[in-house]
């Protein structure tokens, strides 16, 4: 009798909210009674739901022309709309998180695919991983030189493999063999990333001259790495996260790693629980940032940790890591995350990151700047 009068008071409360803010504002919170406690953030806002990223960074209107900030616009709703129609029609997460990040693979506007910034060696090297929240199998690549599409080599490896990553000659020798596609090296050639890497190199060069003093040798060193344009190429991971009818999760994350890179370095997008990570009872999480630290930090399990073992809202987890725990260890960057009831969240420490949702109404969000409300 007391457990159907708690559920009919708990059935009132979710009924009586006027609209979709007031029963996301109750999803995070708790309604007690005298005996028990009944935990509402088990309500689904949304049937499905997909959120996308293009990379987080230092995103100023200041240095983007009205035609760049169209043309990411454009290109961010291409590729969420490719997956919410997936969604809406009875597809499968892993489908539309694949499919969605092939759109952004082929673009050369984004730090994956097509796009991929240079190596030292003047080479591209692309790491990708996906994650299936119903089974927690997960696929990864890392540093292949002739896949296209190095989300669709990461679900071969989950589907098609005994393992979670291969890395390198074997993983472009399996892509191959799945009957991916598989492209010529000059295919990766942009003029924008070797822009790029020509400018590290001249900062690199400035502070190994003999003149340099050991001072302004460190500081030119981490410019080299770390200024705006540098920066920008840093942080132009790609990635996916979605929730379809069925209640299943899928992240997938891509990216062409770090501009300048050296001796097979590898970042956390291929690392499962750092850069990619899903769990049907908790969320969908997938970064971009400074990889060293994101693997430190475990960033996109951690927030999936908090969820599940101290009782946090997607929202409030999220926070905590990106806002908090990945600062402290020096680190910036963002996440893109949907828990189990369609809630999205897109976090980021940094004056930008490309970023886009869809909800089961068709309703869309896409941003690009700090200054814009999530």
């Amino acid at each position: 009798m007391k457990k159907g009068l708690y559920f009919l008071c708990l059935c009132l409360v979710v009924f009586g909210c006027k609209n979709e803010e007031e029963l996301k504002a109750l999803s995070n919170s708790r309604l007690a009674t005298n005996d028990t406690l009944v935990d509402v953030q088990d309500i689904k806002i949304n049937q499905f739901s997909i959120v996308i990223h293009g990379g987080a960074g230092n995103i100023l209107r200041e240095n983007m022309s009205a035609e760049d900030e169209t043309a990411y616009k454009l290109k961010l709703e291409e590729a969420i709309r490719v997956g919410y129609n997936i969604l809406k029609n009875g597809g499968t997460s892993l489908d539309a998180v694949e499919q969605t990040i092939n759109v952004m693979e082929d673009s050369p506007l984004f730090n994956a695919g097509k796009g991929a910034v240079f190596t030292n060696a003047g080479t591209n090297e692309l790491d990708a991983s996906i994650m299936d929240g119903k089974t927690l199998n997960a696929g990864a690549s890392a540093g292949t030189r002739t896949v296209k599409n190095p989300i669709s080599l990461a679900r071969a490896v989950m589907e098609n493999s005994p393992h979670v990553m291969l890395a390198g000659n074997g993983a472009d020798v399996f892509a191959k063999e799945q009957g991916l596609e598989i492209v010529d090296t000059t295919y990766f050639y942009t003029e924008k990333g070797l822009k790029s890497l020509k400018r590290v190199k001249e900062y690199e060069k400035k502070s190994s001259s003999a003149k340099a003093t050991d001072e302004s040798k460190e500081a030119d060193n981490k410019t080299a790495f770390y200024d705006a344009t540098i920066k920008n190429s840093k942080f132009g991971t790609v990635g996916c996260v979605a929730l379809d009818k069925y209640g299943n999760l899928a992240a997938g994350t891509s990216t062409g790693g770090m501009t300048n890179k050296r001796w097979g370095r590898v970042g956390d997008v291929p690392i499962i629980g750092a850069g990619t990570y899903a769990n049907n009872n908790t969320c969908a999480v997938s970064s971009t940032g400074w990889g060293e630290f994101f693997i430190r930090a475990m960033v996109a399990h951690d927030i999936s940790a908090l969820m599940d073992y101290k009782g946090l809202s997607l929202e409030e987890a999220a926070k905590e890591v990106i806002q908090k725990k990945v600062p402290e260890l020096g680190g910036d960057g963002g996440i893109i995350a949907v828990d189990k009831n369609g809630n999205m969240v897109m976090e980021f420490n940094t004056t930008g990151m490309f970023r886009a949702t869809m909800n089961d109404k068709g309703e869309l969000y896409i941003g690009i700047f700090n200054d814009q409300e999530n």
